[in-house]
């Protein structure tokens, strides 16, 4: 079944990302010291002023477009460059520019102060998140200056590039779940050149891209926006971004969300099995949808373990033989599983998966493979945005562990109980920062945060990216009286744009009212 224009655009423009499976090493951490007390850098940085202009149309790096249109009542956006240390141990040292974006408040009278976003990644361009999703916001609008940025490393900010479009074409049409020794070198090889091309195009930012960095940047952010407290809204793994902000700078919280929240506690394999369980437990209830639906299904089984049978038996099969799929690109094992994970993001998505997946059977791979594009960040022109090397290069900075595919085939057993579809595609990305020029910072970040403001944390089930069970490890973590749980019973990645009235209210009133509703409420 051809895919349509209107498809390719609605995938093609989808803003969430998978997170790595993460990185690891012993060795020096590579965080860096708080800068000292009293900086004239830091002081001087504060208090620069931004020349907010018209925005331009996103840059490559941040996926491309046209310019974002004016928002309801002709409110236009406006972007700007804050300037930055690269390095917050020498804060008086290079600066590097940090690409910003900002929608004004409709009542200036009443305007609380900025509400910052971070829709997730790592990687992905607030410049271009925000305007994409601010229909979703206008009643915050009401009373916030919309604020988003492209963090350190990211689209415009100083960006992380790694190889060229060609490359990538080629370098994500392997197989990334080798079957023999001679598949694993060829891996290996990949892996090593793709690491070898980000140090040598990104060399001097790739030690500086972490989460610490990036929340030091926010609290720079707040006082060059004047305001007294960061208030914050953070998707996916903004949510650990905005854990570690409350951890360096507690008395400095305002009113914050931390929506689809990653678990603190888990190290590089914990993420990486609670991701293959959740994309698991997403897949189960696409299937079982499927399965209620009867004949208006298309797919082959009338129970949910006969559809996730043929699935695996589909993925089997472009193991053997990639299928057509867009242009002279073949569909592969390996895009095909990014695909089908980049379309249990949101139930609204799971139309495309049926879809592709029954094309798929009958030799068609176009839908699959521009499912795929869409969480690489390649648009249908061929050019790719940065997001997975960002992706790649903040995840590996982070985090200390660094497993060989050795030491990953180890564990192979333990992802494949976790998920027939995803955990062998799950378990060789632990081999993801293997060979990367840079040493890592902590085995799980500290979000402790003693003093702060209450933060609403809000959870979805049925969440295959960000699994519900982090929401409670959250809040314990986060300490008490600070983390508020807030439950949504539902599908997808992120609750507040699910739809749901009840968690819109909630968060809504908790912006603009400051109204912290009781831990423990759920919605539906």
């Amino acid at each position: 079944m051809p895919i349509s224009a209107a498809q390719r655009a609605a995938l093609l423009t989808a803003t969430t990302v998978l997170l790595a499976a993460g990185c690891s090493d012993s060795g020096d951490s590579a965080s860096e010291p708080a800068p000292p007390s009293g900086s004239a850098g830091l002081a001087g940085l504060a208090s620069q002023k931004l020349e907010w202009a018209p925005c331009p149309p996103p840059s490559p790096a941040e996926g491309g477009g046209p310019a974002p249109s004016p928002l309801p009542g002709g409110t236009p956006w406006e972007c700007a460059f804050m300037k930055a240390p690269l390095d917050y141990g020498e804060p008086d040292g290079e600066t590097i520019e940090l690409a910003l974006i900002r929608a004004r408040a409709r009542d200036q009278n009443r305007r609380i102060g900025s509400l910052v976003y971070n829709f997730g990644g790592p990687g992905g361009s607030g410049v271009t998140g925000l305007p994409a999703f601010a229909g979703d916001y206008e009643k915050l609008r009401s009373r916030y200056d919309l604020v988003s940025f492209d963090p350190r490393g990211v689209g415009r900010s100083e960006g992380v590039e790694c190889a060229t479009d060609k490359e990538l074409d080629a370098y994500y049409a392997l197989d990334f779940t080798p079957d023999d020794l001679a598949e694993e070198r060829t891996l290996s090889t990949a892996q090593k050149k793709y690491a070898n091309g980000c140090e040598n195009e990104s060399g001097p930012m790739l030690p500086r891209v972490g989460t610490e960095n990036a929340a030091r940047d926010m609290d720079l952010m707040r006082q060059v926006l004047g305001d007294d407290k960061l208030h914050y809204f953070g998707i996916s793994y903004g949510t650990e971004l905005g854990g570690v902000y409350a951890h360096l700078f507690p008395k400095n919280v305002g009113r914050a969300l931390f929506d689809a929240v990653v678990d603190p506690d888990a190290g590089t394999e914990e993420g990486a099995l609670g991701q293959a369980r959740g994309f698991q437990l997403a897949l189960d209830n696409f299937a079982k949808d499927c399965v209620d639906r009867g004949d208006a299904c298309s797919l082959p089984g009338s129970t949910v373990a006969e559809i996730e049978a043929f699935i695996v038996g589909l993925l089997a099969e472009l193991d053997k033989k990639p299928i057509p799929g867009i242009g002279d690109r073949k569909l592969t094992q390996t895009q095909a599983t990014n695909g089908i994970a980049q379309a249990l993001y949101s139930k609204e998505y799971w139309q495309y998966l049926e879809q592709g997946l029954d094309a798929a059977d009958g030799g068609d791979g176009a839908l699959l493979l521009a499912l795929s594009d869409s969480m690489n960040g390649r648009d249908q022109n061929g050019s790719y945005s940065n997001i997975q090397a960002a992706n790649a290069a903040i995840n590996c900075v982070d985090f200390k562990e660094r497993f060989t595919l050795g030491q990953a085939k180890e564990r192979l057993p333990k992802f494949r109980e976790a998920s027939a579809v995803f955990g062998d595609y799950m378990g060789w990305a632990l081999s993801s920062c293997s060979q990367w020029p840079v040493p890592g910072t902590w085995e799980h970040p500290d979000v402790s945060a003693p003093g702060a403001a209450p933060i609403l944390v809000v959870g979805t089930t049925g969440d295959p990216a960000t699994p519900y069970e982090g929401t409670k490890a959250m809040v314990e973590a986060l300490g008490d009286g600070v983390g508020v749980e807030l439950t949504y019973e539902g599908e997808g990645h992120g609750a507040y744009n699910s739809g749901s009235k009840c968690v819109q209210n909630a968060v809504d009133a908790y912006f603009l009212e400051g109204k912290v509703p009781a831990s423990g409420t759920r919605c539906k």
